[in-house]
């Protein structure tokens, strides 16, 4: 990341892409968002329950708001449940990039995943990853959400830029 301003649009792609995901999810059943399905976590409420577990889990070891242990897919039944937390961590999220100046981005956090070796990892660089972490699961959940007869649409990078930078198509 080259400053925190980067950093706070590329999280502005991600809300933008989450929101145009979760619309679809929005409309699902019970039973389809908890159906086995595929891809890395089986159904469309553990993978996303995964990629909210991830994102506040470093907003966490970031600085920001507290997690605690890691999200359980069973305490979401239903999609309202899940878009409900991260209405609620998104606005975590963007109060603490809200405040960071670019002097932050290279300070050292100090993690690790689970109960594994300790990692030292510049900060700007574990909240970006957190970006591609979400990018990568979401084109899973887009995958099963066309399985289960749902189209997400779009949320290529350059569809966001398009829309919010005036740039032609």
């Amino acid at each position: 990341m080259r400053s925190a301003s980067d950093l706070r649009r590329l999280y502005d792609y991600n809300y933008w892409a989450n929101e145009k995901l979760l619309a679809v999810v929005s409309q699902l059943s019970a039973d389809e968002f908890t159906r086995e399905v595929s891809g890395s976590y089986g159904s469309i409420r553990n993978s996303l329950v995964h990629v909210l577990s991830a994102e506040w889990g470093w907003l966490d070891r970031c600085g920001g708001h507290a997690r605690g242990p890691k999200l359980e897919a069973a305490d979401y039944p239903e999609a309202s449940t899940l878009i409900d937390s991260w209405t609620q961590v998104e606005g975590w999220m963007r109060s603490f990039l809200a405040e960071l100046a670019d002097d932050d981005l290279a300070r050292d956090i100090e993690f690790a995943i689970g109960t594994g070796a300790k990692h030292v990892v510049a900060l700007g660089d574990l909240m970006h990853h957190s970006v591609i972490h979400a990018v990568h699961h979401r084109g899973q959940v887009a995958v099963m959400l066309r399985t289960l007869g749902h189209t997400p649409g779009n949320f290529d990078m350059l569809i966001y830029s398009f829309e919010h930078e005036h740039l032609s198509p």
